[in-house]
């Protein structure tokens, strides 16, 4: 074969190799397209994590417990102070005492109206709590201590009635309270609490440029904190019938 045939020879030969490749090279980008689509298809399907699964309705339920002060949460239910009194002394004075003193350290539920700018502030219902709802809710998630979430809804009302009772917001021991009635009945201290208005009655202190060093050429100490701790030392509440 001359010199000037040969490159036109394997010239011809490639041209036959790519030729007959093509089908080959079609067939495998065939093939990857429909892998990639459904791992793509795959992951926009799967959850970010890949743990776990969505919450049933019911568990949903479980823990969808909270009562507002409008009322929304309240379930259907009613109780009087008498029936709450009774329960109270049952379950709730071994820590609370019979009338809502507080046994030991254990907080104090009743009293307490007009300290709140003593030294020693007594905070209960009746002097500081602003919503009802606070009271009911409260029980319901984390009473009886050690039995949390055993009472009825009846029984949750009469011992809401039994505390109102206790701070003189009620005075009638026949005095029943409902899902009915219950956003009729204001705490003594609501007034006192109200949103957070910093941004338009301290507007007038704000600087763009606070200062951050030696701002007074004396500082004194005007106040001191005072430790208020509720809770008991002892690892173990009063044994609950």
């Amino acid at each position: 074969m001359s010199r000037s045939l040969k490159p036109v020879f394997l010239a011809g030969l490639a041209g036959l190799a790519v030729i007959g490749a093509g089908p080959l090279i079609a067939q495998t980008a065939k093939q990857q397209a429909p892998a990639a689509a459904h791992q793509q298809a795959t992951s926009a399907k799967a959850p970010v994590l890949g743990l776990g699964r969505p919450a049933l309705p019911e568990e949903i339920k479980a823990w969808d417990i909270a009562v507002r002060p409008d009322g929304k949460g309240l379930p259907p239910g009613k109780g009087t102070v008498k029936q709450g009194d009774e329960l109270f002394q049952a379950q709730c004075a071994s820590c609370h005492g019979e009338f809502g003193q507080g046994n030991g350290r254990w907080p104090v539920l009743a009293g307490g109206q007009g300290s709140l700018k003593a030294d020693r502030p007594e905070k209960t219902i009746g002097s500081f709590w602003p919503d009802l709802s606070t009271v009911y809710d409260y029980i319901r998630r984390a009473m009886p201590y050690g039995n949390a979430q055993s009472l009825t809804p009846d029984e949750l009302y009469a011992l809401t009635a039994y505390l109102l009772y206790l701070n003189d917001i009620v005075k009638d021991e026949e005095f029943e309270l409902s899902d009915k009635n219950f956003t009729s009945v204001k705490l003594p201290n609501a007034a006192a609490f109200y949103d957070d208005d910093r941004e338009t009655t301290e507007k007038a202190f704000w600087g763009k440029k606070p200062c951050m060093k030696d701002c007074k050429a004396e500082v004194k100490i005007t106040g001191r904190a005072a430790v208020l701790d509720v809770t008991p030392d002892s690892k173990s509440a009063p044994k609950v019938d």
